[in-house]
């Protein structure tokens, strides 16, 4: 984690008492903004860097022009060069190379000349803050034309690393506020979430994490007992770590005056799957459901198509989190998690209405069924397909230790 670094520490102890004390908003601007450069290049380092300028640049042009052909194109570059840094390895080898071995191990030949050793930092959350820009203009919205204005945008540093993804129009108006002065109250309530986001990330998550990383190899000889505390362990281990690291960011953000957008809320208490995901990570969701979901139609072309969209849509999400089948099964198994949540009052008839009636008389049903649901879809987003159905398997065997 990058907050809790003894750089980042040293860089906040120079970084917040100059912007507190800077009462002009212009010199907050370019402080901000030499904390952002800074910040950026020290975590990316050059190879990162130039990417995101190049892409970022390419944005906000387009942005002044409001050519839909260039807007377009833009776009067009942004989620290219995503799926270069990101995903070219699992594309040629994992889909190609599986489906054609002869190209796929030409491809990978070209890819080890080519392709860098990782990924430019964030480049997800740089594509999709440079998509919602694009997407916005081309639908008629007012472009930002203060370059500064974009850079800020691009790569303040709070949200840099792991989100929330912010939407510019939003941003903009807090980010003047936050220049504009600092009250105590910010200040007080942005210590205040960034010690709840060390609690969460640092005190319970990372040591849950050595719990998990202890017993998981021999998951197979636990008890069944064991292996249920261990699973409540892997979810409550996500849960923690992330939106700890949320926490901070939006706790960076608010001591400069800044709000950035909440990403959870609650997601454990939530009553169906439709419900989780409008509390777990909610930018993505949102982002998601804004720009690929309602393009594809949404639910507005009958059931079938909507199902598909569904399914197709969470494949996306799951492949976000990274270039690996096990991501993309974990997308599937949530997409069709709410295929059934939205369809199976209307499939199932009279059956599906008194069950719908049974989850509104007891919600604490729909809570169960909803936490084991998730937390077995946890399985799939850590552990490869094989080892993750063997462990589900575990849970529920009759037999054995």
């Amino acid at each position: 984690m990058i907050f809790n670094t003894y750089w980042f520490i040293c860089f906040s102890a120079v970084f917040f008492p100059i912007y507190w004390f800077l009462f002009l908003p212009v010199l907050r601007r370019f402080w901000l903004l030499a904390g952002c450069a800074v910040f950026h290049f020290h975590f990316a380092g050059p190879a990162g860097v130039l990417p995101i300028i190049v892409i970022g640049l390419v944005a906000y042009l387009a942005g002044l022009t409001r050519w839909r052909f260039l807007c377009a194109a833009a776009i067009a570059l942004s989620v290219a060069a995503l799926g270069f840094y990101k995903y070219a390895q699992f594309l040629c080898v994992d889909l190609l190379g599986r489906l054609f071995p002869g190209t796929g191990a030409l491809l990978e030949r070209q890819l080890h000349t080519l392709h860098p050793i990782a990924a430019p930092l964030a480049i997800s959350f740089f594509t999709f803050e440079f998509v919602h820009y694009l997407v916005e203009v081309y639908r008629g919205r007012e472009p930002i034309r203060r370059p500064d204005d974009f850079a800020l945008f691009a790569v303040h540093f709070p949200s840099l690393v792991a989100g929330p993804i912010k939407r510019y129009q939003d941003y903009l108006p807090d980010l003047r506020a936050g220049l504009a002065g600092v009250t105590v109250d910010d200040v007080a309530a942005g210590a205040q979430r960034i010690a709840l986001g060390l609690v969460k990330k640092v005190v319970l998550a990372d040591n849950l994490t050595l719990v998990i990383n202890f017993y998981g190899p021999g998951f197979a000889g636990l008890s069944r007992g064991q292996a249920w505390l261990f699973l409540a362990a892997l979810a409550a281990r996500i849960v923690l770590d992330f939106s700890g690291y949320t926490d901070m960011a939006i706790g960076l953000s608010r001591l400069m005056g800044i709000r950035l957008p909440e990403n959870f809320n609650y997601p454990y208490l939530a009553v169906s799957l439709q419900d989780f995901w409008q509390r777990w990570h909610i930018s993505l969701t949102s982002w998601i459901r804004d720009y690929v979901y309602i393009p594809l139609g949404g639910n507005r072309h009958g059931l079938l198509r909507r199902l598909a969209n569904g399914l197709f849509v969470f494949a996306l999400c799951g492949l976000w989190h990274g270039p690996a089948w096990h991501f993309v099964l974990w997308g599937l198994w949530h997409g069709v998690g709410l295929v059934i949540n939205f369809s199976y009052v209307t499939l199932l008839g009279p059956v599906g209405r008194a069950l719908a009636g049974v989850f509104t008389r007891l919600p604490v049903l729909g809570w169960a069924l909803t936490l084991l649901y998730v937390a077995f879809g946890w399985l799939m987003f850590f552990y490869e397909p094989a080892q993750a159905w063997a462990m589900a398997v575990k849970l529920f065997a009759f037999h054995g230790p």
